[in-house]
Order: C-alpha cells, then sequence, then structure tokens
C-alpha cells in the first residue's frame, strides 16, 4: 500500500529479531547490572530505558540486577537510589530483583569446573608481574610459570583461596586461554581475586571475589538473559563473554550487543569527579539539580517523559558522539508546555501603586491555566491597588524600543487592565522604590475594549496575596567557554552555576504547592518545587529551564 508507514529498526532490534526468526531464542529477556558504586546518571538512562523497552517490545521480561561484587566501593545508599531512580523512569522488573551476590556460590563453582577442565590455574604473580607478562597491543604475552600446574593442585590452592589462607594480592585464579591472542583480555584473564573486605549484603562469608568479565555472563546465563546489552567499551571483552558462557557449557547461552555511550556536552558523569564536588560541598549532594544524575535532573525538575523522548531523539547506534544538552532541554520544554498551569511569579520585586484603583477592592480574575491547553481550565487571581512587578519591568530613562512601563507610558497588566506610569519614589540610595500609577477601569481584559493599544505587556502578583518564595537559578556547573577540564585535569566551574534569589513572590495559588510539582512561570521559564528543602512555611522554587531555546531539532527529509 502506498501510505503504509514502515518502522525503522536500529541494529539491536534487527538482532533480535534474526535471533526469534531462526529460533536461537523463544522469547526476549534483557537485564540493566549497575555497580552500586554511586548513583545513576543520564547515560544510565539510556541503557534502562534501552533494555527495558526491548523487553517490552517483544513481550519479554527485564530484570533488574546490581553486580556487587566490589565490596570496596558498593553502598547500601547507593542500592535504594538505583532503585528509587529505576522505578521513577518506569522501568519495571516486577519480580525479578538480583544481585551479583545472589550467585556467589554458584560462580565459585563454575570456577572449579573451570579448573577441573584444565581451563583455570592458581597464579602466584603479583599484579605488577601479571602485567609485565602480559604483553603489548604488538607483542604477545608470555605464560606464567604457575599455568602447567595440576588440577589436584589447582583445586587445593583455590580452596584455601576461599578459606582464608592467603592475604590480599598473594594468589589470583586465572583463566587458562591464549596469551599470544591479539585481544589483550584474552591473555589468561584474572577470574577471581583474594579481597579480605566485609561485603554489604554477605558479611564475611567470602574473602574471594569474582572479576567483573567472569561474574557478567554467568549472572545473565543464570537469570534466562537472551540479550545482553552493554555500552561499546565492552566490545573487545565480547570474546572472553563468549568463552565463560561456552566452557561453562549453558544450555542457552546469552548474547551480548553493544551500542554507543551517550555524551553530553559539557556535563559531568564522572564519579570522581562528582563525588569530589560533594565532598569540598561545590554541590549539596549527588542530587544537586547542577548535577546530571537521575537523582539531580528529577529534583531539578525534569519528568521521566522528557528523559525518554530525550532518549529517542538520541537514538541507537555503534558510533560514538555527543550530544549537546539543549537537546534535553528541549525536551522538558516539549513535555511541559500543554501538561503545566502558567503562574505569576516576580523573582526581583518592586512596587506598583495604582493611585486611582479603590482602596480595599479586591477583584477576583479568571485566568487560563495554560492559553494553549484550555481543557487545563480556569483559576481565580486576585487583583488590587498594590502589586509588585518585576524590577526590569520599569525603567526611569528607557532605550529605544523598550515598551514597558516608564514615566508617561502605558502598559497591560496582563489578564488586568491598562496602568499609566505617573511617578516613582526612590531611596537614599537612587533605587527605585515605588512606581505609582493610574488605570483605566474601561481596558478590563476580556471585555473586548478596542479605543487604544499598547504595545508592552507586564505581569504581576497582588501585594496584598502574595506568598513569598525562595528561586533558585540553575546554570551548567561546567564553565562552558574554558571547557570541562583545566590542563591539570581540573574540572573548569562556573562560579555563577547558582544563583538564589531570597526574596521572590508568588501569587497565592502556588501557595499548597507539592515538592516536585512543576509550573510556567510566565515570561520566566519552567520550574518546580525544591523536593529537599521546600516546604509549607518556605517555598523553594528550582528553574528547571528557560523558556527560550536555542536548541531545533533537525527537519525529517
Amino acid at each position: 500500500m502506498e501510505n503504509e508507514v514502515v518502522e525503522s529498526k536500529n541494529f539491536i532490534e534487527q538482532i533480535i529479531e534474526k535471533d526469534l526468526d531462526e529460533g536461537i531464542y523463544d522469547h526476549v529477556q534483557t537485564r540493566f547490572p549497575p555497580e552500586p558504586n554511586g548513583y545513576l546518571h543520564i547515560g544510565h538512562a539510556k541503557a534502562v530505558l534501552l533494555s527495558y523497552g526491548l523487553a517490552e517490545k517483544y513481550g519479554g521480561k527485564f530484570n533488574m540486577r546490581f553486580d556487587d561484587t566490589n565490596p570496596t566501593k558498593e553502598k547500601e545508599e547507593f542500592v535504594e537510589s538505583i532503585k528509587a531512580d529505576i522505578k521513577w523512569l518506569g522501568a519495571d522488573w516486577e519480580d525479578r530483583l538480583f544481585f551479583a551476590s545472589d550467585y556467589f556460590e554458584q560462580m565459585y563453582e563454575a570456577a572449579v569446573k573451570l579448573i577441573k577442565k584444565g581451563k583455570a590455574y592458581v597464579c602466584d604473580l603479583s599484579a605488577d608481574e601479571i602485567k609485565e607478562y602480559r604483553g603489548t597491543l604488538t607483542e604477545p604475552g608470555r605464560n606464567s610459570p604457575y599455568r602447567e600446574r595440576s588440577v589436584d593442585e589447582n583445586l587445593e590452592l583455590f580452596e584455601n583461596m576461599k578459606n582464608g589462607q592467603y592475604s590480599d594480592g598473594e594468589k589470583v585464579l586465572r583463566a587458562k586461554i591464549d596469551m599470544t591472542s591479539p585481544n589483550i583480555n584474552m591473555r589468561d584473564p584474572i577470574i577471581y581475586r583474594v579481597a579480605h573486605m566485609e561485603h554489604h549484603r554477605t558479611g564475611n562469608k567470602w574473602c574471594i571475589y569474582p572479576m567483573y568479565d567472569f561474574a557478567h555472563p554467568i549472572e545473565d546465563a543464570i537469570e534466562g538473559v537472551t540479550h545482553s546489552i552493554c555500552t561499546l567499551e565492552f566490545e573487545d571483552h565480547r570474546p572472553l563473554y563468549d568463552w565463560v558462557v561456552r566452557e561453562l557449557e549453558y544450555d542457552m547461552p546469552p548474547k551480548q550487543i553493544e551500542f554507543s555511550k551517550l555524551y553530553l556536552t559539557n556535563v559531568v558523569t564522572g564519579k570522581r569527579y562528582i563525588k569530589k564536588l560533594v565532598e569540598d560541598g561545590i554541590v549539596d549532594g549527588w542530587d544537586d539539580p547542577r548535577l546530571v544524575s537521575i537523582a539531580a535532573l528529577r529534583r531539578r525538575g525534569f519528568t521521566p517523559e522528557s528523559i525518554k523522548m530525550f532518549v529517542e531523539l538520541v537514538g541507537v547506534s555503534k558510533s560514538q558522539s555527543s550530544v549537546d544538552y539543549a537537546m534535553l532541554e528541549y525536551c522538558i520544554r516539549e513535555d511541559l508546555k500543554l501538561k503545566r498551569p502558567r503562574m505569576m511569579a516576580v523573582l526581583d520585586p518592586v512596587k506598583l501603586i495604582i493611585d486611582n484603583y479603590p482602596d480595599d477592592m479586591v477583584e477576583y480574575l479568571d485566568v487560563d491555566n495554560n492559553q494553549e491547553n484550555p481543557e487545563m481550565g480556569k483559576r481565580k487571581v486576585p487583583f488590587c491597588k498594590e502589586l509588585y512587578i518585576e524590577r526590569e519591568d520599569f525603567m526611569e530613562e528607557p532605550p529605544k524600543k523598550y515598551f514597558r512601563l516608564f514615566p508617561g507610558n502605558e502598559v497591560r497588566l496582563m489578564h488586568g487592565y491598562f496602568v499609566k506610569c505617573e511617578s516613582f519614589v526612590k531611596d537614599e540610595t537612587g533605587k527605585v522604590t515605588e512606581i505609582h500609577c493610574t488605570y483605566d477601569p474601561e481596558t478590563k481584559c476580556g471585555t473586548g475594549f478596542t479605543g487604544r493599544k499598547v504595545k508592552g505587556t507586564i505581569h504581576w502578583v497582588s501585594a496584598r496575596h502574595a506568598v513569598s518564595a525562595e528561586v533558585r537559578l540553575y546554570e551548567n556547573i561546567v564553565d562552558e567557554e574554558k571547557g570541562k577540564l583545566d590542563e591539570d585535569g581540573n574540572l573548569n566551574l562556573n562560579p555563577n552555576s547558582l544563583k538564589i534569589l531570597d526574596n521572590c513572590v508568588v501569587e497565592e495559588n502556588l501557595a499548597g504547592a507539592s515538592p516536585e510539582e512543576s509550573f510556567q512561570f510566565v515570561r520566566q521559564g519552567y520550574f518546580c518545587v525544591d523536593m529537599k528543602d521546600s516546604s509549607k512555611e518556605h517555598l523553594v522554587f528550582n528553574r528547571i529551564v528557560s523558556l527560550k531555546s536555542s536548541f531545533k531539532l533537525p527537519q525529517s527529509k
């Protein structure tokens, strides 16, 4: 048919469909396996949503698994934060929450099986010696002098490793593969090391721990994972992944597929950088809204829908590239623009007094919650003699083409009346403290007044009904002009990454705003209630994103 839409499939979907068509697998099962040594960031969101989305698309299952094989860096705090982030993104693992540590016994038995097959041996070389023996990209490695130990000797030594008879680094278990392989990962890699460390789940039960390259394929195979989706840096490790599942003779070996990582321009995702920012007090935690951890994006006011839109726009490929942060901002604007009410807030207030308006009169004006989405209805906004307007909306001596308020000029107060500036008052420092106006009662918005026109419209908040608020304006924590890192490898920090405005006023309808609730402040941007510091007594709003964007979505051809 002429109008039939042909669905474009990415290379991973093509592989999965080929596997299903050829009967290699009869179902699809994916997983997301983070190490609980930090908070997830925007790049992890792509990995989570990709694996979950593939399982969902093909009627399969999605596993959540913590790769907790390295007790030196792992914490329960990170486990809980990761679970919360993934639930918030909407990836549902149902009852399939696993930990690599669940399989420590099976991994030990798998190592024993390799020893019995003559495919693994205990090595006494030090870490430096192993590195020296490994060779280089241009020179083959050399066999360890311990490579030809007998099966019985290896079994006994490995048992002794498990029983705590050796100190950290004294002995390792290595796979016996090929020290001349052009792929360095295949040159008898270490698969177990001695580490006398307390594990956050197994305590002191184990003093040997599997290496990731050995543990990961075993975990996938045990759980019935069919397609193990990971990032490109694991491409060179795939032969080892395949070797492990082949030598351990699993009935349905999983398949590893690699895709390109998500890189955002001028953002900080490295855990050691974020850890230093936290420890130095430059940010107030892993969820500081200037970061791009998922927790930080959530606190900033990003939505799961906006992140999903972003991931879809970025797409899936094998080629590494960086994405402009402006694309992420474009996605949150697109998501919020028809969903959120447009409220009035004044961030730098100066009082405006309408001299000819009755002193005690209060009018409740009907205001559209969102002019682009009539289904969101209307609300009542109080209007009275004394208002607050933005300080930048008045100038004593304006330049040309300044259409806001100045002596003798008339503007419309949004949703209200025309007002004309008659005079103003300054304090002893020369700062304007009051602007005095008169209003024309015939010009009320919605009455169809056509007598004359004004070029400027400004927003306002009723002084009598105003609610005090703190507003935080965020910029990139990295100085975009200088680049991410200086010559010494330190972050080039933006000194203006956070600006706190503590004397803002918002309309009374925002008094009961809840943490994470978001709004458009007219003419200002999108803002959300801070989930950490805001309270009923002290409202705190974070700017999610400004209204204007430099990003243009590419036109499809």
